[in-house]
C-alpha cells in the first residue's frame, strides 16, 4: 500500500513524500517512508520491489544501506583508498571530504542518498561560495566511494552518477609555447634539465607520467615512447617520437653511460622522483630558466600544451587521434584547445621541421651547458 503523507520543512513550507506499507514473511507490519523528492512512479517501483523481493524470499536486502555514511567512509578508507590512491590524492581527499561533505552528509544513511541529496550538496556548496572545481572534486570524492558501496552490495546504485556535475569554466586560455620558445629555455639548461623540457614540450606528458611513474628506457621505441597513465588502470599511453627528441633523448643517455634500463631521468637514489623533488625542481631550476629567457610560462606543466598544438598545426592526425597522444577526451581536447584548433588548423606544416627551424641558427640556439645550474 502506498499513502501520501504531508510535512514541513524548517522554512515552514509543505512537501509531500510517499510511504509504502507491507507485511513481512512473519506477517508483521513494515513501512518505509520514501525521500523527498520522490515521484509516485519511484514510491510504485519501490513496492514493486518488495513484492517481488517477499515472492522469492529475499526480504532482507531491503534492511541494507542502513550504515551511516560517515561510518561507512572510515571503512572504505581503510580497505580501499590507502591501499589503492596515492598520498597526495589521500591529502587532497581527506580535505575536501572533512570540510565540504561530512558535515552535510556525514549523518545520512547510505540507503538515503539520492539523486536529490547529492543536488541539494551541490546546491548548498554553490550558496556557501565553494569554487566549481571544488565542488566537481567532491562530488568525484563521493562518487568513488558510493560506488564501492554499490560493488560491496550496500546499496543497489551509485546515486552521484546520475547528477550533472558543475560545469568547468576555465578562467584563462591555454598557452602554447613556440618551439623557438621553448628552445631559449632549454638554451638556459644543463643536459638533463633541458631533456626533460623537450620530453615535456615535445612529447605532451603530464610531470608524474614522465618522472613519478618514470619514464623508463626500456619504454623507449624506434618511432615511439611509452607513458604510464597512474591515475587509470589503461595500458601505457604509446606517444609519438619525434626525430629532435630521440636525438635529445640519445645524446642523455650517452651521458649516463648508455644504460639499458630505469628511470629515463632518475631522482638522487636512483628511482622516481617525489613530488617535493618536482616541486623544487620547478621552482629552483625551470622558473629560473624560464625568467632568464624572457618566456613567459607559468608552470612546466604547461609545457604539454606546445606538444598539442604541434599536432594540431601539422594536420597529420585527426582530432581523436591528437586527444589519444596527450591522454585525453577528445571533449576536453575541443574544449581546452579550441583557440588553437581555429588559429593553427590546415597549416600542416611537420613537428619536426617546426623543431628544427627553431634549434637553427636563426631559431633558438643549440641546447649547451651552463655553469649556473645543477646537474649535468
Amino acid at each position: 500500500m502506498i499513502q501520501k503523507r504531508t510535512r514541513r520543512g524548517r522554512d515552514g513550507k509543505a512537501y509531500h513524500v510517499f510511504r509504502v506499507r507491507w507485511r513481512d514473511s512473519a506477517g508483521e507490519h513494515r513501512s518505509k517512508t520514501l525521500p523527498r523528492g520522490t515521484t509516485r512512479q519511484q514510491a510504485e517501483d519501490f513496492e514493486r520491489r518488495v513484492v517481488t523481493l517477499k515472492r522469492i524470499g529475499r526480504l532482507d536486502d531491503l534492511d541494507r544501506g542502513r550504515q551511516l555514511l560517515a561510518d561507512f567512509a572510515e571503512e572504505w578508507w581503510e580497505v580501499y583508498a590507502a591501499q589503492h590512491l596515492q598520498r597526495s590524492t589521500l591529502k587532497t581527499y581527506a580535505t575536501i571530504w572533512n570540510r565540504h561533505v561530512l558535515p552535510r552528509l556525514g549523518g545520512h544513511e547510505l540507503r538515503e542518498i539520492t539523486p536529490h541529496v547529492i543536488v541539494t550538496l551541490t546546491l548548498d556548496l554553490e550558496a556557501a561560495g565553494v569554487g566549481g572545481p571544488t565542488v566537481r572534486k567532491a562530488l568525484a570524492v563521493l562518487q568513488g566511494m558510493l560506488q564501492r558501496a554499490v560493488e560491496w552490495e550496500r546499496i543497489d546504485s551509485n546515486p552521484v552518477r546520475a547528477v550533472r556535475k558543475p560545469a568547468i569554466n576555465r578562467d584563462r586560455v591555454v598557452r602554447a609555447l613556440a618551439p623557438v620558445e621553448v628552445e631559449a629555455i632549454r638554451d638556459e639548461l644543463r643536459a638533463r634539465d633541458a631533456t626533460i623540457v623537450s620530453c615535456l614540450a615535445y612529447s605532451g606528458p603530464r610531470p608524474g607520467e614522465l618522472l613519478r611513474f618514470p619514464l623508463c628506457w626500456q619504454d623507449l621505441g624506434e618511432r615511439t615512447l611509452l607513458y604510464r597513465q597512474p591515475k587509470t588502470k589503461k595500458l601505457p599511453r604509446p606517444v609519438r617520437l619525434v626525430g629532435p627528441l630521440a636525438q635529445d633523448l640519445a645524446e642523455w643517455r650517452l651521458v649516463q653511460a648508455r644504460p639499458l634500463s630505469g628511470p629515463v631521468f632518475p631522482a638522487h637514489d636512483g628511482e622516481a622522483w617525489s613530488i617535493d623533488e618536482w616541486r623544487n625542481w620547478a621552482r629552483r631550476i625551470f622558473r629560473p630558466a624560464a625568467e632568464r629567457a624572457g618566456v613567459d610560462i607559468g608552470r612546466p606543466y604547461d609545457l604539454r600544451h606546445t606538444w598539442a598544438s604541434l599536432l594540431i598545426q601539422e594536420g597529420r592526425l585527426t582530432l581523436v587521434e591528437i586527444a589519444e597522444q596527450m591522454g585525453h577526451s577528445t571533449q576536453t581536447l575541443l574544449s581546452t584547445y579550441a583557440h588553437v584548433i581555429a588559429e593553427l588548423s590546415g597549416e600542416q606544416r611537420p613537428v619536426e621541421d617546426l623543431i628544427r627551424e627553431a634549434r637553427s641558427p636563426t631559431g633558438a640556439a643549440h641546447m649547451r651547458p651552463t655553469s649556473s645550474q645543477g646537474q649535468g
